[in-house]
C-alpha cells in the first residue's frame, strides 16, 4: 500500500502531471514493487545454492545445522526494512529542498509531497471490521477447532467480503464493476490448486534431484522472472487483465505438461533419443526457464489499476482490503491442495531414526493422476471465471 506515496503528482519544479504520466508512474511503480520482491526470492535463492553445496552427503544433525544457520541469517530482514524506511525519509526531504529552491513556499512543498488530497475520516465499518477479523483469526490461529483451516477461511472471507462491500460504495458504478470483476478473476486465478508436496518428494527420490539442484531451479526462476517483468511490462499495460489471464493460464497450462510426461517416463525417452542430454535435469531446467516469467504478471495491472483509480484518500485503504482479498485466494489453493491430496494418496519413505527400519513406504502410484487432475483445474477455474465476468453485468480491468 505505501508504493502508492512513492508516486509524485507534481514535478521537481512544481508543475502537475498529466494523467497519462501518472498511469505509467503506477505502473511502473507496481513493476518495480514485485521487482523487489522477487529480487529477494533470487538472493534467497543464492544463498541456498551456496549454503546447500554438497548438503546430500551430510548427515541428518549436519542437515539441521545448516538450515539453522539459514534461519539466523534470516534475522537481518527487519534490520533491511528499517533501513528502507529511513531511505525514504531521505528521498522524501531531497525533494523537499528541491520544492523549496524552485521558490515554493514550506507549506506548498509539503502540499505537493503529500499524496494525500485531504486527511480521510474515519470509516467506522472498515475499522470495526478489520479488528473483527484480527481478533477472530488470531482466536482460530491459536485455537484448536476441527476443520480450523475451512472455518479461518470463510470467516475471513466473510468479513473481507464485508470490507470491500462498504469500501466500494465510494466508487462510480464503472469502476465498481470493473474492480469486483477484476478482483473475482485475481482471485479464482490464484485459487488454483497446486500438487503439493508430493511432487517435490517424488523429484527428489525417483529423479534425484537434491535440494542444491531445487535451489537453482529456484534462482532460474525468481532471476528469470525479473527478467519477464520487464519484458512483458508494455503487454501489461496495454491488455486488459481477462487477456492476460487467459494467456497465462493456457500458456502455464502446456508447461505443466513436461513435468506430467516425466511420471511417465519422458525423461527416460528423450535421454535415450538425445545420448542423455536431455535428461530430467534438463527438462526441468527449461521448463522452469519458460515458466517463471509469468508467474507475476497478473497481479500488476490490478494493483496499478487500483494505485490510478482509487480515491486519493483511500489508495492505502484499498491496498490492504483488496491484498487481503487476493491473499485468500492462496489460501483457498492451499485448501483445494489438501482436498486433492485426501483424493489421492501421495507418500514420502519414513524411516525410524534409531533403528533405520521403514515406517512408511513411498507411494507415488497415484501421483500421475492427480498431476492431471491439479492441470486440468487450473486450466478450466480461470476460464470459467473469465465467462462468468463477461456475461454478467461485471466488468474486468
Amino acid at each position: 500500500a505505501m508504493t502508492v506515496e512513492a508516486v509524485p503528482k507534481f514535478t521537481p519544479e512544481g508543475q502537475p502531471l498529466d494523467k497519462d504520466t501518472l498511469r505509467l508512474m503506477h505502473t511502473t511503480m507496481q513493476t518495480l514493487g514485485r521487482v523487489a520482491i522477487i529480487g529477494g526470492s533470487v538472493l534467497v535463492a543464492l544463498l541456498n545454492v551456496y549454503m546447500f553445496s554438497g548438503v546430500e552427503a551430510l548427515q541428518e544433525a549436519e542437515k539441521v545445522a545448516v538450515y539453522t544457520n539459514i534461519y539466523l541469517i534470516a534475522l537481518f530482514i527487519p534490520v533491511i526494512s528499517v533501513l528502507g524506511v529511513t531511505l525514504g525519509y531521505f528521498l522524501k526531504w531531497r525533494e523537499y529542498k528541491q520544492l523549496r529552491a524552485s521558490g515554493h513556499s514550506p507549506k506548498q512543498a509539503w502540499h505537493m509531497l503529500n499524496v494525500q488530497e485531504e486527511a480521510p475520516a474515519p470509516n467506522w465499518w472498515i475499522l470495526g471490521g478489520s479488528l473483527v477479523f484480527v481478533i477472530f483469526t488470531l482466536t482460530m490461529g491459536l485455537g484448536d477447532f476441527r476443520y480450523n483451516q475451512e472455518i479461518i477461511f470463510l470467516g475471513s472471507m466473510a468479513i473481507v467480503l464485508f470490507l470491500m462491500s462498504r469500501l466500494v460504495k465510494v466508487l462510480e458504478v464503472d469502476a465498481r464493476r470493473i474492480l469486483v470483476g477484476t478482483a473475482l478473476i485475481i482471485f479464482v486465478y490464484r485459487a488454483t490448486p497446486t500438487p503439493g508436496a508430493g511432487s517435490t518428494w517424488w523429484m527428489i527420490d525417483v529423479l534425484g534431484f537434491d535440494q542444491q539442484f531445487l535451489s537453482v531451479l529456484s534462482l532460474i526462476g525468481a532471476a528469470l522472472t525479473l527478467f519477464g517483468m520487464f519484458i512483458f511490462r508494455r503487454f501489461m499495460a496495454e491488455k486488459s487483465i481477462a487477456y492476460i489471464v487467459v494467456f497465462l493460464t493456457i500458456v502455464g497450462t502446456i508447461l505443466t505438461l513436461p513435468i506430467v510426461g516425466m511420471y511417465y517416463g519422458l525423461h527416460e525417452w528423450t535421454s535415450a533419443l538425445t545420448g542423455g542430454v536431455v535428461d530430467a535435469r534438463f527438462i526441468a531446467l527449461v521448463d522452469t526457464a519458460l515458466e517463471s516469467p509469468l508467474g507475476q504478471i497478473a497481479m500488476i495491472p490490478m494493483l496499478a489499476w487500483i494505485a490510478n483509480s482509487a480515491p486519493s484518500q483511500l489508495k492505502a485503504t484499498f491496498f490492504a482490503v483488496m491484498a487481503s482479498f487476493t491473499n485468500l485466494a492462496l489460501s483457498a489453493s492451499q485448501l483445494g491442495t489438501k482436498y486433492v491430496n485426501q483424493i489421492f494418496t501421495v507418500s514420502r519413505e519414513v524411516k525410524d531414526p534409531a533403528s533405520g527400519a521403514v515406517t512408511v513406504p513411498a507411494n507415488y502410484d497415484e501421483l500421475g493422476v492427480l498431476l492431471i487432475t491439479v492441470t486440468a483445474l487450473v486450466l478450466v477455474l480461470p476460464l470459467l471465471a473469465i465467462v462468468l465476468v463477461k456475461r454478467t453485468k461485471m466488468q474486468s480491468a
